[in-house]
This record gives structure tokens, sequence and C-alpha cells, in this order.
């Protein structure tokens, strides 16, 4: 009966196209590396998925990225550093907008033009406006503007299981789950898990965030407020940001239904803060329901 608390955040994605899906991936998971929460990193981020090349602007093997930050301005400095830093250094890569329907449009494109120290070429290609850079391997292909919108960050899964074992079992193949039945969706912390969640604030020292005790299993005899059921040893996280609510939900979903099929799930929950986090909610028996 509970429900997953969701706030807002502005988005950003990036379509990183290059000669092999190999280093289309490679520059997607280099470029979405330290960005599992904003609490501690500088954004949050992930990867959405792959593209054939007959769905790319320029014929060739796809991956697309999500960045979020709470700032736009800070969204874009992020896409900026990450793009200029991960993708332009790697390998046969382009990288293109795929937030077109935007209203919202950044000028990354046009601030890593000057890594090109003026023998850069504004062109269009693809019918997009792009900059070409020269770099050593040959010249790097990114779109002048990027779309930024407000999306949906926060929704989550708490697994509860008997065991580590069954527990991370069970994150896993939600994780699977998700990648393979929904889109417009990341799941920005490690493999798409969450060891460590945690609450607002902190009880004893001067901290954004710490851990969320009352999930901790180690403390459910030690705290009054322990949530942990008698027979759970282990929880495991599952964080969902997307596009907006309704992907989300049906994420939530995919991946609800693929972890109570493992044995040694106890039960699944979701966390929140009464509603003081952030306006958007997802009631676990709604989204099965809905989706």
């Amino acid at each position: 009966d509970t429900f997953a608390e969701m706030f807002s955040m502005w988005a950003g994605r990036v379509l990183i196209t290059a000669d092999t899906e190999k280093w289309a991936l490679t520059a997607a998971q280099t470029a979405t590396g330290f960005a599992s929460s904003i609490i501690m990193s500088p954004a949050e981020a992930g990867i959405e998925g792959t593209v054939p090349p007959d769905k790319t602007p320029d014929g060739r093997p796809g991956a697309l990225i999500q960045i979020y930050h709470s700032a736009r301005r800070d969204l874009k400095a992020q896409m900026i550093l990450r793009i200029g830093q991960c993708v332009m250094t790697c390998p046969t890569t382009a990288a293109f907008d795929a937030l077109p329907r935007a209203k919202r449009r950044l000028k990354v494109g046009r601030s890593l033009r000057l890594f090109g120290d003026g023998f850069q070429r504004r062109d269009e290609m693809y019918g997009r406006k792009v900059w070409r850079i020269p770099v050593m391997e040959g010249e790097f292909i990114v779109e002048d503007r990027f779309g930024a919108m407000r999306a949906v960050a926060g929704g989550n899964l708490l697994i509860m299981a008997e065991n580590r074992k069954a527990g991370l079992q069970a994150a896993e193949e939600a994780v699977n789950a998700i990648h393979k039945k929904s889109k417009y969706v990341i799941l920005p912390f490690p493999g798409g898990v969450c060891r460590a969640g945690s609450k607002a604030g902190s009880m004893k020292y001067k901290l954004k965030a710490s851990t969320f005790h009352s999930y901790c299993p180690k403390l459910k005899t030690l705290v009054p407020d322990s949530k942990v059921p008698e027979n759970v040893n282990a929880i495991y996280e599952i964080v969902i940001n997307g596009l907006d609510i309704d992907v989300v939900r049906k994420a939530m979903a995919e991946g609800i239904r693929a972890a109570v099929k493992v044995p040694g799930v106890a039960k699944i929950s979701a966390g929140n803060y009464g509603g003081k986090l952030g306006p958007y909610r997802a009631y676990l028996k709604e989204v099965l329901e809905q989706t």
C-alpha cells in the first residue's frame, strides 16, 4: 500500500554514435560515470539503451544516455564536461541531441567547438546543425544545441529478501526486466542497484544525507523506527529516473514483476518522505494495475 515519492529535475538526452556498438557503449559508460545521486555526485546519469544503425542520424550504431541536474545551468555544464571529456575523446564517436522537441535548448556543441582552437567548422549534416571539430583521429561531430526538459527522478523499489543472495538476484532480475521492457528511463546506480539507501539529513552529523537506518537489517533490533520485517536480512533499492511519470511507473511495475519471482524475496516496498520530498507519487499496487 506504500508509494514511491519522486521529484522534478532537468534532463538532457544524448545519442552517441560510433563505428561499432562497442565504442558507442564505451563512450556512454564513461560519460555516465560518477553520477549515481545528486546528493554527492555532480549529476545523475545513466544509459537508456542502444540504438540500431537504421535509427541514427549517421547510420552507425548508437547508445542513448540521460543526464540529470536540479538546475538547468548546471545541467548544461555537466553535458559540456561529459561530452567533451568522455565522448569527444573516445574513438570514432559523434554526439547528437535526442530531445528534438524540447523547448529549452542548451548551447552545448557551441561551447565545445572552442576546443577546435579556431579550426572548427560549422556545418549542416543529417538535417542537423553541427560543429566539426578537428581531432587527431579525424574530426568530432557534435550537434550545436541540445534539448533540456523537466523530467522525473527518484522512482524507487525496495526489494526485501531473506538473505543477500536472494535479494541481489531479485535486484538483478528487476534491472534486466526494466532494461528489456522499458523505454525513456535510466537506473543511475552501479549496475542499476543501490545497497546504501539514504535519508535526508543526519541525526548526529551535519550531513545532507545519511544511511537510511530504518531500512538497515543490522539495526532492526536496535532502533525504534525500524521498518525491516523480522525475516528480512538484506534490502536492495532500484532507483529510476525517466522523462515523465508514466515511463517511471511502467519501469517500476516491470521491476516488481521480475523481483517477486525470485525465491527468498519477502516483500517489495518503496521509499518516501510522507509527501515532503516531491510532488510525484507512484503507489505500488496502482502501478501494477495500470501497466
